[in-house]
């Protein structure tokens, strides 16, 4: 059989709508740059092996490139990378493979999986090059036609938590890694811009198809942490309708002693284990906490800094100390406060409804035909 014989995907945007698993064969380095939802990185060739092949390309031409290939990944090396895809697509049989271009490295993997294990594995005609930019251009042309309704509010009021309880939503901190302030960051790094735009594309894709219907997306800056808004998608979301949710002050402190204080500890020992979870957990609060030093300005840092250390000298010995409540409390009143304010002015002629948790969710339902979901999504 013809390696030109064995399926072929062309239609992206099924494929992206589908969610259908993808088989990414690039090496890592190349994955490690970009990628897409629900992809995994089971290579043809190393990062070692593709820049000797690369090199003897450049010098020597394909057939050179292709014969120092089969030299490189043969015999047992071959058949354990089979091996690794065959196991793959046992869990996963509608997976989809693709590499760069949809070229020598997609046809020859193919191959080898039907010759080695008698499975036809569709390759992505053009590969990654095709689908990302597919998704690009579906950013572009998406953003214009969407129906976003932003959900706004002062820090802590739980706008994460209520657009988990929309069906219909779009969460950019999720796919950003990343809770969106100073104190946002999370053990592990944040996906590469391209990660974060694919992902954000293939979002809008499934909220505009089939019927265009509303969604939920949280207001945020351009920036979330380092990774960039797509512009043409922030300019959409500048003028769609905001919607205020509000709480108290008391719900706020416990919302974000919650966020700040037990979900990051805990990420941390995921991270870095129970042993050295609390030094690098106290470490990334003092950091953040400088990160916005400068804004505070000296009398401001000193207080809420002093009343961080307090929390974390107390909190060897009683983790729901009352002293996180007081520096958050003091973070929220005297610093994330004014700058709400600030750019509340900004965009109240946006402002369609405010209200609290229950409010907003009958809201939006009524007016936009949005659903709560049973549990968060």
């Amino acid at each position: 059989m013809s390696p030109d014989d064995l399926p072929i995907i062309d239609d992206l945007h099924a494929l992206f709508l589908s969610g259908r698993p993808l088989l990414d064969v690039r090496a890592p380095v190349e994955f490690a740059a970009g990628a897409f939802p629900g992809a995994i990185n089971l290579p043809l060739i190393d990062d070692l092996e593709r820049h000797e092949i690369g090199t003897v390309y450049a010098e020597l031409g394909q057939a050179a490139a292709v014969e120092l290939g089969e030299q490189l990944v043969s015999g047992p090396d071959r058949d354990a990378r089979v091996a690794r895809w065959q196991a793959y697509l046992t869990d996963h049989p509608d997976a989809v493979l693709y590499c760069f271009r949809g070229g020598m490295r997609s046809r020859i993997s193919q191959r080898w999986l039907f010759d080695h294990a008698g499975l036809r594995c569709p390759r992505v005609r053009g590969g990654f090059k095709a689908m990302r930019r597919y998704l690009l251009e579906q950013l572009e042309a998406l953003s214009g036609r969407c129906k976003p309704v932003v959900i706004g509010g002062r820090t802590g009021v739980g706008k994460t938590r209520l657009l988990q309880r929309c069906a219909a939503q779009i969460d950019l901190e999720g796919y950003a890694h990343h809770r969106g302030s100073a104190f946002g960051h999370h053990p592990e790094p944040q996906p590469s811009q391209i990660d974060f735009e694919n992902a954000v594309a293939v979002a809008l894709l499934r909220q505009v198809h089939p019927d265009n219907r509303h969604f939920v997306i949280e207001d945020e800056s351009r920036n979330i942490g380092s990774r960039h808004v797509p512009p043409v998608l922030f300019e959409r979301l500048q003028q769609s309708p905001l919607v205020l949710l509000e709480a108290d002050i008391d719900q706020r402190v416990a919302t974000t002693v919650q966020e700040y204080v037990h979900d990051s500890l805990a990420s941390f020992r995921i991270a870095v284990g129970e042993a050295n979870a609390y030094a690098h957990w106290a470490n990334y609060l003092r950091g953040a906490l400088q990160r916005i030093a400068r804004r505070l300005g000296g009398e401001r840092y000193q207080a809420v800094s002093q009343r961080l250390e307090r929390a974390l000298m107390e909190h060897r010995s009683d983790p729901q100390t009352a002293a996180h409540r007081e520096w958050i409390r003091f973070l929220l009143v005297e610093y994330y406060d004014g700058m709400y304010n600030y750019q509340l002015e900004r965009k109240r002629d946006r402002i369609a409804f405010r209200g609290n948790y229950d409010e907003v969710l009958d809201y939006l339902h009524k007016t936009y035909g949005i659903e709560t979901a049973v549990a968060p999504v």
